[in-house]
């Protein structure tokens, strides 16, 4: 009997300490899994709202409560100049629209400078910023890169010409000028490129005006990294390009004839001119 009680009993302890066992295994799996739940919480990207436009905008458009939309965006990552509620959207109400300044696609985030202010008159007075002004670029002059070009892209400008004492000449006359108006491609990608208009200085303006009508005005894209801009100091001509020397002729010495002095003297009505030496 006492050898069937102590076998029962340890049957028991060890089932007893099997379940012990499932217990804590069980603990470690729902800790385990508690701590993943923790991590995944920690590292999960935080969002905010902001407006983005529902339809494809070009510059020009007229900004409408119809077209703006809420979209999820990373908070971490939120460029500067979005805008989060209605009344930063349209702080002078839903009935007074912005003008769209640069192109948005559809979930593109709208950011300040891409619009202009509430109630701003529609056109290219409203891409310009203060104290700037417009200058069209002729479309022979864009022509080579129609369909290339878009708002906000910068372009250098070159002019060759015939400049007095040095012939016909190429330079870099102004350099990193902004695109705010252009005729946009259609939705399969065909056309635009034309209309171009570029944001100037005033004095960049009648400096172009003299340029256009002196010669000849040729645009190239600048990179959208390149912050220092080109040299205007850059020119070149058909003797540097293909290294003619200006070939000097030297002018043979005059010769000089010695001097030679003459007297006059009278021979009743006759005058003879007659040679001396001539002083130091």
């Amino acid at each position: 009997m006492r050898a069937v009680f102590g076998l029962v009993l340890l049957i028991g302890m060890g089932l007893a300490g099997f379940a012990v066992y499932l217990v804590n295994e069980q603990m470690q799996s729902l800790e385990a899994r508690a701590n993943q739940e923790r991590e995944r919480a920690r590292s999960a990207i935080q969002t905010v709202d902001i407006y983005a436009p529902s339809r494809n905008l070009t510059y020009g458009d007229l900004l409408l409560p119809e077209d703006v939309q809420i979209i999820k965006y990373a908070r971490d990552h939120l460029p500067e100049g979005v805008f989060s509620t209605e009344e930063e959207m349209f702080p002078e109400g839903v009935t007074v629209p912005r003008v769209v300044k640069i192109p948005m696609q559809v979930n593109e985030p709208i950011l300040a400078v891409k619009v202009t202010e509430a109630g701003a008159p529609r056109g290219l007075t409203a891409l310009l910023d203060p104290g700037m002004r417009a200058f069209p670029l002729p479309d022979l002059m864009t022509r080579a890169f129609a369909g290339e070009l878009r708002n906000s892209d910068r372009i250098d400008l070159y002019w060759v010409g015939s400049v007095s004492g040095a012939g016909n000449i190429s330079r870099l006359v102004k350099s990193g000028l902004e695109i705010i108006a252009i005729e946009e491609p259609d939705e399969e990608g065909r056309g635009g490129g034309r209309g171009v208009v570029v944001q100037v200085s005033q004095e960049d303006f009648a400096d172009l005006q003299v340029l256009q009508s002196a010669g000849t005005l040729s645009l190239t894209p600048v990179a959208r990294n390149d912050e220092d801009g080109g040299d205007t100091n850059i020119e070149t001509n058909i003797q540097d390009i293909l290294g003619i020397e200006e070939v000097v002729v030297e002018q043979a010495p005059e010769e000089v004839e010695p001097e030679r002095c003459f007297v006059t003297q009278r021979n009743g009505t006759e005058r003879i001119e007659v040679e001396f030496d001539c002083p130091d």
